[in-house]
């Protein structure tokens, strides 16, 4: 076997829970599929328990444990900083790496408010004048049938904008004797379905559209208002928190279950104007009772229509209003061939991809932009937009629904 040369590029991670899982699978699998101008080299985990930690790092293939991240983030061999923590230590990892001259990916939404995510986006462009680079991870930017759209919509096949359709439906948490974890509380999540699953709404029509909400009306709701505190947590599921049988005494029996206030929304509904005219409606829920993971997206425009549903996520309809009625409709698209976006490093035509392989491909383009010393896409920038997109829809709706404009950077 050929030695390989090419110049490593060392890794250091933060959190090894769900979305550190789907980023190892990432790291791990790059490089055999993707042709890189670097290496990546899973230099380093970091977590808050040693033995856990230490666990996670063997089963997910990293070289070393850490049990602080400011001492991940000081390692000689890590270059770039992988943050998959709840948003309330976002900011504090992200500035601390990009002031020690790391490369910093962070997971969705950016931060848990506009002035973390501000601060965020001033440390990254400081960093980018010194060659350091920053990208916030919005994966499904990277399913191919929605780079497909975004490439479509940019060459006009759709024409003029005229209406935007998003939605994002889970029903993980509609039992309500479903534990509190940390997504339901507003000091770790920033926010509830709005934030979780809303901001991939808002980022993926920005991104297929080209243009960016102006302005905002919206509605929010917490249909579940307390529930059990969790005991042990892991990825989306739970089991309720016990109170134990040494309780205080005048407090609730041993054995009872605890509970807590869940203070974040669990479903938000809003509707919205483009920068360039078109009207939006979004809706991001996790009480769509029979819906698992529908990231769904319908773009009208003069010319034609497209539409997408990430339950069946290999596949586009595109609707050619230009041909005479007798002939037109909605046509589905496979986008599995290897002149579609992603697509030619996997499988024969027709054997679809998964939701994995969108962290791939956000790996494959952050490298490759840190490779070549240029922006990476999404940038800082970009989640502080959505992130004050989420802060008018907020505003709104504690304002009667009222028009609330989206501030501008």
């Amino acid at each position: 076997m050929a030695a390989d040369d090419r110049p490593t590029l060392g890794i250091g991670m933060v959190g090894y829970a769900f979305m550190g899982r789907v980023h190892s699978q990432a790291w791990r699998s790059v490089g055999a599929f993707f042709d890189l101008p670097v290496r990546p080299v899973m230099a380093a985990l970091g977590g808050r328990s040693k033995e856990a930690t230490a666990a996670a790092a063997r089963d997910l293939g990293w070289a070393a444990a850490e049990t602080d991240w400011r001492d991940l983030i000081a390692r000689d061999d890590v270059q770039v900083v992988d943050i998959c923590t709840p948003g309330d230590s976002h900011a504090e990892i992200a500035i601390a790496a990009l002031e020690a001259g790391k490369h910093v990916i962070c997971e969705k939404p950016l931060a848990n408010s506009v002035a973390e995510a501000e601060a965020m986006a001033a440390a990254a462009r400081a960093a980018a004048g010194r060659g350091v680079h920053a990208m916030v991870a919005f994966n499904y930017r990277r399913v191919p049938a929605i780079a497909l759209a975004r490439r479509w919509v940019a060459e006009g096949r759709l024409g003029r904008l005229h209406h935007v359709r998003a939605q994002y439906l889970q029903d993980w948490i509609a039992d309500p004797a479903f534990p509190l974890v940390w997504r339901l509380q507003r000091e770790r999540a920033g926010s509830g379905a709005l934030g979780d699953i809303g901001a991939h709404a808002v980022d993926t029509a920005q991104f297929i559209t080209g243009e960016l909400l102006a302005g905002v009306s919206a509605l929010t709701e917490t249909f579940v208002k307390e529930r059990p505190l969790a005991g042990v947590s892991a990825g989306l599921s739970a089991t309720g928190a016990t109170i134990p049988a040494d309780g205080a005494t005048g407090g609730p029996a041993a054995g009872a279950v605890a509970t807590g206030v869940v203070d974040v929304d669990d479903a938000a509904l809003f509707i919205g104007r483009f920068s360039g005219g078109a009207l939006g409606s979004f809706e991001a829920t996790r009480f769509a009772t029979g819906r698992k993971n529908a990231l769904r997206i319908e773009v009208n425009g003069s010319r034609g229509s497209l539409a997408f549903d990430f339950e069946a996520m290999n596949e586009l309809w595109f609707h050619d209003h230009t041909l005479p009625a007798a002939d037109a409709g909605f046509r589905r698209v496979i986008v599995t061939e290897a002149e579609h976006p992603y697509a030619a490093a996997w499988w024969p035509p027709g054997h679809g991809l998964g939701y994995e392989h969108t962290f791939t491909h956000e790996i494959k383009d952050f490298v490759e932009a840190v490779a070549a010393g240029v922006a990476p896409a999404p940038s800082f920038d970009d989640g502080l937009r959505v992130q004050r997109v989420l802060a008018a829809v907020e505003a709104s709706a504690a304002d009667g629904s009222r028009f609330t404009p989206v501030e501008e950077s």
